[in-house]
């Protein structure tokens, strides 16, 4: 493993998902993915885990699905009390890790942070800012915050769904626009 400061680099990680519990005693860990489909964390190399010591670097040695779920053995982590050291930790990426998407498909972490502003019968308010978001089964849900700059503090779920609610996103601008009522 090779330490990296909590710093710059960290800023150009996004997370992909995060090691939970040891799985046996030869240092396997279980993994909760976060990418689509969940065995796609694997063709990330190297993983970055966000350790309450800084950031590592680490590389995955080998891995398998597991129930419901991955299990994967870490590199130079050998036994259950190392691996025990690794768990609750978050595995991040590089962004230039990532594939380039198509025009106007986005990946989460892109949109997390932007301001959300809405059109709603010809009144435009600005709801807050996108904090993350819930996947339903049906579709993706935007958890809103207000703030101090908003039209209220409240908090709204808005239906991620491009072209019904979601009118536009630019990333450029930090900004969505939403057709959205205010008062839900």
């Amino acid at each position: 493993m090779t330490d990296q400061k909590n710093s710059k680099r960290s800023s150009n990680l996004v997370n992909v998902g995060r090691i939970t519990t040891v799985f046996g005693v030869k240092g396997w860990v279980k993994i909760h993915s976060e990418t689509e489909p969940m065995e796609n964390i694997f063709s990330y190399n190297p993983w970055w885990l966000k350790t309450r010591h800084g950031v590592q670097s680490v590389e995955v040695e080998d891995y398998r699905p597991h129930g419901k779920g991955l299990v994967a053995l870490i590199k130079g982590v050998d036994d259950r009390d190392k691996a025990q050291e690794l768990c609750q930790v978050t595995i991040a990426v590089e962004r230039g890790q990532m594939a380039e998407l198509e025009p106007g498909e986005y990946y989460w972490h892109q949109l997390e942070g932007l301001t959300v502003i809405t059109e709603f019968e010809g009144q435009v308010s600005r709801l807050g800012v996108v904090t993350r978001l819930l996947e339903t089964g049906a579709n993706d849900v935007l958890v809103v915050k207000g703030d101090s700059d908003s039209l209220d503090e409240k908090e709204r779920l808005i239906p991620y769904i491009p072209g019904q609610f979601v009118k536009t996103v630019d990333l450029e601008m930090g900004e969505m626009r939403v057709d959205w009522d205010p008062d839900f």
